[in-house]
């Protein structure tokens, strides 16, 4: 008969926030995966449970998955944890749990604290609606293309990022969102925990330096509708005209201007001719 995987959340700072269930269930497991054993081993410590654990992290999932789940099909059962937080959230867990539901394993929820729900709760953003987007690429092209996806988002955006890359973040979200109110999220549940609400122009000038400590999450207002202006039909075919004695085809003209007013471009079109 097969064990089952419990996917634990374990704190994102203050070790007080392990809920006793978690430490039912990871005293209870025959074994523990984790992201990283000797962070794990402190939660363990702390609590008195002595565990065996396993690595189970980006670079060896694949093969330790496999084993993993070998040893809970043979009905032993197993908790799977993260350095902070719910595993499987922007995390190599993910594929673990997708691997026991392909065979036939049940996954059991120990919920735990999740740094970008908990960021949003503290944030004073809006929360309604709002769209994870996990880490930016370090691959320029990779990022560059995550950034023209969400440039016209109009969900709140939620970032996770290191202090060592927060100075070039700001500054490519700065160039490719323009300006918007953005909150940064610190130390979440830990001593120095701060909510900084600021913009990302103003960010960008403040954080350049690469000052700021600790985990961040980043949170950033939606894009904000523009109502388009008032213009009757003379005027839009007045800067249909401009463009043409810049340079542009009638076609193209007709183009651009109907993209930013009420008018179709045939009508300009036909105006310009």
């Amino acid at each position: 008969m097969n064990g089952k995987l419990y996917v634990v959340g374990t704190p994102i700072g203050n070790l007080s926030d392990l809920s006793p269930r978690a430490v039912q269930t990871l005293e209870a497991v025959d074994f523990i995966a984790a992201e990283d054993t000797r962070v794990t081993l402190k939660i363990l410590n702390h609590f008195g449970i002595k565990k065996e654990t396993v690595s189970y992290f980006e670079h060896n999932k694949r093969e330790r998955g496999e084993i993993i789940c070998a040893r809970i099909a043979q009905g032993e059962n197993c908790a799977i944890v993260t350095d902070a937080g719910m595993p499987a959230i922007s995390d190599p867990g993910e594929d673990l749990v997708k691997l026991c539901h392909e065979m036939g394993i049940q996954v059991v929820s120990v919920p735990g604290p999740t740094a970008f729900a908990t960021a949003l709760a503290i944030s004073g953003m809006e929360t309604g609606r709002f769209t994870f987007e996990g880490f930016l690429s370090v691959s320029k092209k990779s990022r560059f293309e995550h950034l023209e996806e969400i440039k016209d988002e109009k969900r709140t955006i939620v970032f996770y990022e290191a202090p060592h890359k927060l100075a070039n973040t700001l500054k490519d979200l700065y160039a490719a969102l323009g300006d918007r109110k953005l909150a940064i999220v610190r130390e979440l549940t830990k001593i120095h925990e701060e909510v900084i609400n600021t913009t990302l122009k103003e960010a960008c000038e403040k954080y350049a330096d690469g000052t700021l400590k600790g985990e961040m999450v980043l949170i950033i207002e939606g894009k904000k509708e523009t109502e388009k202006a008032e213009i009757t039909i003379e005027e839009a075919v007045a800067q249909a005209r401009e463009l043409v004695e810049k340079g542009f085809s009638i076609n193209q003209a007709a183009k651009e201007i109907a993209a930013k007013t009420p008018f179709k471009k045939g009508d300009i079109y036909r105006e310009l001719i």
